[in-house]
């Protein structure tokens, strides 16, 4: 595994980089540790970096990038490592050729770095200033701060709140890794107790997209719509408003307002049977959660609530290849009070606002999974 810890000095990086070595069993290193061991040797190479330590200036990015790349060829971080102070900038970051799996981002406000460097280090830190304090982090605002926003795009980033415990700090970032600690060893983590996430949304807010992301995750997904779909397309019947309006009825007068969840029950004891996360696709009434909880009451039920502006959501059903009637105010008002959805999306676990781009909308149902993921 290789790793980068970021975070303005005062971070933390020094203290988990020490104790996610021992647990994972890679080396931790920082480019300062790199730079003296350089400083250190009889070459070309290692007077130069002596001399431009002695004087205090940095090292340039392009001579940067070159040590770093070939120290880390050596046969000691073969299986991994775990890197601080390094890559400083954007372009440190491209041109870094060692395939970083993870970034993990110490994150603490400003006064709370100065507060730990200088008052609760004073005694071992005599040296440090607040004013060469506040330089060092003018200069990771400005220099480091676009690197988190490179690592994010490329999906490596993790984020961290760097003011809790060390022993909380160290929890997040191995869950974030998906490892836990059991008895002083590292074991992956493993999910305890099974799970339902239930979606829920107006028509057109993108509730299938949202399926789907969890089903490229490998995550075993149960759409509740599909029962009405196939019967229409079986009887050749149209889709349009009254049509499905009609069997949705026709199935609730048979069954009550909890028709697809009692319809569907068999299909989620199977999976869950089998799977410790199932997520629904397109839970609609209140009646319908009710049900899921009595039938399932060893199982936490997460209702996952998908927003889109009305226009939005409009827009993208009538650009439908198929089904591109079933929209507008009384389709979202039968939706809301007919089918008693509203209480659905009030009570919801979680609301995400599905407004922006694919890759927007993905990211924030990421943070979501590894919420449901990881608590307990």
């Amino acid at each position: 595994m290789k790793l980068v810890l970021i975070g303005i000095q005062g971070s933390g990086k020094s203290t988990q980089g020490n104790l996610l070595s021992k647990q994972l069993n890679i080396p931790y290193l920082s480019t300062g540790h790199i730079f003296r061991q350089l400083a250190k040797e009889k070459t070309k190479l290692g007077q130069y970096i002596k001399v431009i330590i002695n004087s205090g200036i940095l090292v340039p990015d392009d001579k940067t990038i070159e040590i770093v790349n070939s120290y880390l060829k050596r046969p000691e971080y073969k299986k991994g490592y775990i890197l601080d102070g390094f890559p400083r900038t954007v372009y440190q970051a491209k041109k870094f050729i060692n395939n970083v799996d993870k970034v993990i981002y110490l994150e603490i406000p400003e006064k709370e770095a100065i507060y730990r460097l200088v008052y609760r280090n004073n005694e071992e830190r005599a040296d440090e200033t607040i004013p060469a304090i506040k330089k060092r982090i003018e200069q990771f605002k400005k220099f480091t701060i676009p690197v988190l926003d490179y690592y994010r795009d490329e999906k490596k980033l993790i984020e961290i709140d760097g003011t809790q415990t060390i022993e909380k700090v160290n929890e997040q970032i191995l869950k974030n890794l998906g490892k836990q600690l059991i008895k002083n060893k590292i074991k992956n983590w493993k999910i305890k107790n099974k799970k339902i996430i239930a979606i829920v949304g107006l028509p057109g807010a993108g509730k299938t997209d949202a399926a789907n992301f969890f089903k490229n995750k490998g995550i075993k997904v149960i759409s509740f719509g599909k029962i009405i779909n196939e019967y229409i397309e079986k009887n050749k019947l149209p889709h349009i408003e009254e049509i499905h309006k009609k069997v949705r009825m026709e199935l609730r007068e048979k069954y009550g307002m909890a028709a697809l969840a009692i319809m569907n029950e068999k299909k989620i004891k199977e999976a869950l049977e089998k799977e410790m996360i199932v997520v629904i696709d397109g839970l609609r009434s209140w009646e319908e959660y009710l049900y899921l909880k009595k039938t399932f009451p060893k199982f936490k039920i997460y209702l996952l609530a998908i927003y889109a502006d009305k226009e939005l959501r409009r827009k993208r059903l009538s650009q439908r290849k198929d089904r591109n009637k079933l929209y507008g105010e009384k389709r979202d008002i039968d939706e809301l009070i007919d089918i008693n959805m509203g209480p659905t999306i009030a009570y919801a676990d979680f609301l995400v606002k599905n407004n922006f781009s694919v890759e927007d909308f993905h990211d924030k149902l990421e943070e979501v999974f590894r919420i449901i993921y990881y608590t307990e």
